[in-house]
């Protein structure tokens, strides 16, 4: 089982990183590294559903120009809202 959930984990943070839209790639990336592994498998199953969103309606959504459907508005969504993107060292 956690061997299934470091694979699934490990997916996530591709997807994450690899979104199509640079400020999206930065943030997702970004927010996966610090709270992707400490998540658990329903937290992991309604970040997968916000992926699964285009960028521009995610990007709304995180910046607060758009409000969220009520099954998208939980525990990771208010995580994403509230994380702050710090730039990595080069």
């Amino acid at each position: 089982m956690a061997g299934t959930l470091d694979v699934r984990r490990k997916r996530l943070l591709f997807r994450s990183w690899h979104r199509g839209m640079k400020e999206t790639d930065l943030l997702l990336g970004s927010f996966a590294e610090e709270h992707l592994g400490a998540f658990s498998q329903d937290q992991l199953d309604r970040y997968e559903a916000l992926l699964e969103n285009d960028d521009a309606r995610l990007w709304g959504w995180i910046t607060g120009r758009a409000t969220p459907p009520p099954e998208q508005d939980h525990d990771v969504m208010r995580l994403l809202r509230d994380f702050r993107y710090r730039e990595r060292p080069a």
